[in-house]
């Protein structure tokens, strides 16, 4: 029964309908099962003068119901299909397919796949071979005749293929295939693409003269392909294109991490006639470095997909300057203005030696993009050598002006443009009367749409002799000609030149925003890891790391991958030893993507087979077997069938009365309810002990002392297990709070010894710990307590009871030993004997140095760090306290007092002042913490005194 939209596969079992009469004749006349009722007295009295009636017949509904059952089934059994398809081919002799399994079939594959399952069965139907050839096989595809349950398994083991396809090859596969014979029915099942071989691969075809020839083509309205990613300094800008011609459709990209986390999305602009469309991603440059793909939302194609490797991401600059000393004034620097423009935007890496020699090998080692040279005149040979081969193989060198460049005579083969000996600079004999402005930048400047401030004025310069090319080298010049920036390839790298130093002595442009961006720009038009690749400058092969699949998906490589091989002269192609994914390792590696810039898609046009070809879409995926839901109809039929007897039957009564108003009936549900209740006790008190157990488990914390500890301000000391050590430590401690409550309004309460394994120390400020060779070492997990502690605000106060701390490095004693152990599982900074001018020398009283017992070792805190404004402070960010203070002078022992106040242990001098520096050192000690760094601001005090005296 075909040519319907509904078709049954057993006809003849429709003839089942015509038994419907005599199935209703036969439900109407059997009533159903009389009711069955009990008969106690009281119920027979109740009832005595009411007739009971039996129906004699059964109700119109329950018959109605029961021979739409029997239809549903009768139909189920029919096998109807909607929608079915047709019977396409004609003639007789075997049958040609060729299939497009190329990048494009992705989202429609298995609509391909079943249109040719149907074809290949209506083949086997009529005993004719099968001749199917796919147009993104290599040559190993094997396109001998078979029987359709061959091609049958052939076509199902077939997958989308992530690569353009070789529609020529493929028909040249099937005519090998069939040596002459000619084919009854040519199938073309295409992605509905256009390629250059289209049209020869067609003339193959028809030269077998066939005699019928059907060709599928697919819609292409949700057909995109991403051509290009550029993370240019202002936004993400990424080129897709569609076949040209189609009206409307809305796109979305979408771009995702490593991790397929969406970092962002921007819809494509289609709206040129050529098919090409643009999308900007208006996110941050440190959020574009994170991704790692871009692909068209809800697309499930190769094309779809554009893969991002380390050239894209963010970019490493190695900064080498030819001063010294460059932190002594950070703002006369010249690396210093460089720094702060990249310093969002790229990883800098800086030398570890002066010397020239070794320090430029050594950052080109670590393979970056850009090298910024800032006034080196001559460089050794070594360097001179390696920069050479990094610009040759991509590389960015970046040089600015200064004495030492200026300087140089001769040839630099390191600069864009022959240079003039000496500078130009107000006042000079090749000066300006004023200052230079620069000129706007101009169109074909790789600094094009760069504004410059008109207050950027350059004063000094190295010039460029003057050639007839020079204009072609120079990227941005003063408002007089003179060229301000040049630049020349080399190789497959460019030098560029800022006849200016890169600080604000010749010119004010390093200060400026504009310089920012020249910086950006340029780092931007570089390449990450722009040396060559793992010192090789022409060709490299680097083995597949993982592959897109057809649908657009990243995958392990399979067997038939092989290494990329990477030319200067010319891209790798796409095909299936080189499929689009990611080439090299985990450490590394490079995007090979599918389509190029400047690729352009079109719509199959209509191709000569040799024969009439019948245009068809691929719609046979709107069929439909309706048998499932027949059946799943007729089963709820079933149901409602099985409950309507039950409910005539009185059945539903007598379960209701059985649950409710009968003795039986309250057992069963208190029974119920009791194992209900039984199991909820159960599991709460499995819950409660494995609660109880937990925290069993867990650090016993003592509330009582947590009460007193919070109560008042209290002075501790970390318990060493040493009895005679912790009791030092207690009298020490007890003798500085009562100092401290004699002489500041401070009033500690009794000092407290803490176990740094398990109680809380988040209640002390400060807390001492004394240092001894023979004490037992902290577990891991007491040394990270402590460390979280000094992050969170927390200082710990070593004291070592062993030699002078005259040094942190070098031979050391036990003690010092010990203190070096712990301190090696500590995350702390760099530290530093406090200066002069720190704010501990006058946080309550003015000290020079910090006694104890001992008066040879200086007291070690946190190394003061510069402000913005180059000032140095003795603070951190928040509080500006040091975490850690470090000293050997026996604090505690010099603290030290019995019950009646009198001292325990003599100190090392006869000085009777020391003892009374020791505890001065100690107020201060605790009012720094205490209050933090406030007294570091009474450099504004005269600033203060004259605002209010006005």
């Amino acid at each position: 029964m075909g040519g319907l939209a509904l078709s049954f596969g057993a006809p003849f079992v429709l003839a089942g309908l015509l038994a419907l009469p005599v199935i209703w004749w036969l439900l109407k006349l059997t009533p159903p099962r009389p009711q069955v009722e009990a008969f106690p007295p009281l119920r027979i009295l109740q009832r005595v003068l009411k007739s009971e009636e039996t129906p004699s017949k059964s109700p119109w509904w329950l018959t109605l119901l029961r021979l739409l059952l029997a239809t549903l089934v009768i139909l189920a059994l029919a096998a109807p299909t909607l929608n079915p398809s047709t019977t396409l081919i004609s003639g007789s002799g075997p049958l040609a397919i060729l299939v497009d399994n190329g990048w494009a079939s992705g989202a429609d594959y298995d609509q391909r796949r079943r249109s040719a399952e149907e074809i290949i069965r209506q083949a086997g139907d009529a005993g004719r071979p099968v001749v199917m050839a796919f147009s993104a096989e290599g040559a190993d595809d094997d396109a001998s005749p078979v029987e359709a349950a061959g091609a049958l398994e052939r076509l199902a083991a077939s997958q989308p293929r992530p690569v353009p396809t070789n529609r020529l090859a493929a028909a040249r596969r099937i005519a090998t295939a069939l040596e002459g014979e000619r084919p009854g029915s040519l199938v073309f099942l295409s992605d509905g693409l256009d390629s250059t071989d289209a049209a020869e691969a067609a003339s193959t075809l028809a030269a077998l003269t066939p005699t019928q020839t059907i060709v599928y083509e697919p819609s292409l309205d949700n057909v995109v392909g991403i051509t290009n990613a550029d993370n240019s300094t202002e936004a993400l800008v990424v080129s897709a294109v569609r076949p040209a011609g189609l009206a409307g459709g809305a796109f979305n990209l979408v771009a995702r991490d490593a991790q397929s986390r969406e970092i962002g999305s921007a819809p494509i602009d289609f709206s040129g006639s050529d098919g090409t469309g643009e999308a900007r991603f208006q996110v941050p440059v440190e959020m574009r470095n994170d991704i790692a793909r871009i692909e068209v939302e809800g697309a499930s194609t190769a094309g779809a997909v554009r893969l991002l490797d380390d050239s894209f991401r963010r970019r490493r600059v190695a900064l080498v300057s030819g001063e010294s000393a460059d932190a002594a004034q950070p703002l006369l620097s010249p690396l210093y203005y460089i720094s702060r423009a990249l310093g969002p935007f790229a990883d800098l890496v800086r030398p570890s030696t002066a010397d020239l020699a070794k320090a430029i090998p050594e950052l080109l080692e670590r393979k970056p993009s850009v090298v910024i040279l800032a006034d080196i005149g001559v460089l050794p040979e070594e360097a001179r050598t390696g920069l050479e081969k990094f610009v040759e193989n991509g590389g960015y060198l970046v040089r600015f002006a200064g004495p030492r460049l200026a300087a140089t005579t001769g040839e630099d083969p390191l600069v864009p443009v022959r240079l003039r000996a000496g500078e130009r600079q107000l006042g000079g004999a090749m000066s300006w009367s004023e200052p230079q402005k620069l000129a706007p930048m101009s169109e074909t400047s790789p600094f094009a749409g760069i504004a410059v401030p008109e207050d950027v004025t350059v004063s000094r310069q190295i010039l460029a002799e003057p050639s007839a090319d020079l204009a072609d080298h120079t990227w941005a010049s003063l408002a007089d000609g003179t060229p301000l920036v040049t630049a020349r390839s080399q190789g497959a790298g460019t030098i560029v030149l800022f006849h200016v130093t890169a600080e604000a002595t010749w010119s004010n442009l390093p200060i400026s925003g504009a310089f920012v961006s020249m910086l950006r720009r340029i780092v931007s038009l570089s390449r990450a890891n722009g040396g060559a690749r793992d010192g090789q400058s022409a060709a490299e092969s680097l083995p597949p790391y993982r592959l897109l699949d057809g649908t657009g998906r990243l995958v392990s490589p399979g067997p038939e991958a092989q290494p990329l091989v990477l030319a200067a002269d010319q891209p790798a192609p796409v095909d299936l030893k080189n499929p689009p994914g990611l080439y090299g390792s985990e450490d590394g590696y490079v995007a090979h993507n599918l389509f190029s810039p400047s690729a352009r898609l079109a719509a199959l046009p209509a191709l000569d087979f040799g024969a009439a070809a019948d245009q068809r879409p691929y719609a046979n995926e709107d069929s439909t077997d309706l048998r499932p839901w027949l059946f799943a109809a007729a089963l709820v039929l079933f149901a409602l069938d099985a409950f309507a007897m039950l409910w005539l039957n009185g059945g539903l009564a007598r379960f209701k009365g059985r649950l409710s108003g009968r003795p039986a009936g309250t057992a069963v549900s208190i029974v119920f309810l009791a194992l209900i209740g039984t199991a909820a006790a159960f599991a709460f008190l499995q819950a409660a002990a494995a609660r109880a157990q937990t925290i069993e488990q867990s650090p016993q914390f003592d509330v009582q002392k947590a009460i007193e500890a919070t109560a008042e301000t209290h002075l501790a000391y970390v318990e060493t297990g040493d009895d005679a050590l912790d009791e030092r430590s207690l009298n020490g401690l007890r003798g500085l709070s009562q100092y401290i409550a004699a002489k500041t309004a401070l009033e500690p309460g009794k000092p407290m010894g803490v176990d740094i394994a398990t109680d809380e120390l988040s209640f002390y400020p400060l807390l001492y710990w004394p240092i001894d060779a023979g004490d037992p070492m902290p577990t891991p997990d007491a040394i990270s307590r402590i460390d979280a502690y000094m992050k969170q605000g927390g200082t710990v106060l070593f004291d070592v009871n062993d030699d002078a701390l005259s040094s942190l490095s070098g031979t050391v004693s036990p003690g010092q030993r010990r203190l070096r152990d712990i301190l090696g599982d500590l995350d702390i900074p760099p530290l530093e004997p406090v200066p002069s001018d720190h704010v501990l020398t006058k946080a309550f009283y003015i000290l020079s140095s910090f006694p104890g017992l001992h008066s040879d070792s200086p007291l070690w805190v946190e190394s003061m760090v510069p402000d913005a404004s180059g000032t140095a402070r003795p603070a951190r960010g928040g509080d500006g306290v040091s975490s850690i203070m470090i000293t050997s002078n026996d604090f505690a022992g010099a603290w030290a007092v019995d019950d009646k106040g009198l001292f325990l242990y003599p100190t090392d001098s006869s000085d009777p002042y020391q003892r009374e520096y020791a505890y001065r050192a100690g107020v201060n000690i605790v009012m720094y913490v205490l209050t933090g760094n406030y007294k570091a601001d009474q450099v504004h005090v005269p600033a203060l005194l004259e605002r209010l005296g006005q």
